[in-house]
């Protein structure tokens, strides 16, 4: 069964040819670059890349393997994945003040 929002946990961002960002959420957003706009038609990780994100659509095939191909294609053309941060992972809140470690001497 075709599942056309088969989001990734993390964005891809990549620089394009032309020096513009574009993002992804997932794998119908990246299979439609693929298709429509991707600037050479060849390439075995442009190849896997399109097999890979129709798999994850279809349900066969974790989305995580779709995001990796996506990111080798991306590569392979010369168009980096720019690395965003990480979200800061929230601590938890204390009424105790954070205990300081001291070395004796």
């Amino acid at each position: 069964m075709l599942n056309n929002n088969v989001s990734w946990i993390r964005p891809v961002t990549i620089r394009l040819q032309c020096g513009l960002e574009r993002s992804f959420s997932g794998a119908y957003d990246a299979l439609d670059f693929l298709e429509n706009e991707w600037p050479v038609r060849h390439g075995k990780q442009y190849e896997r890349a399109g097999k890979t994100c129709r798999g994850a659509l279809n349900g066969v095939i974790p989305s995580i393997v779709a995001r990796e191909a996506f990111l080798a294609a991306c590569l392979e053309a010369d168009m980096p994945a720019l690395t965003s941060p990480r979200k800061a992972v929230p601590q938890p809140a204390s009424g105790f003040p954070r205990a300081t470690r001291y070395i004796g001497i």
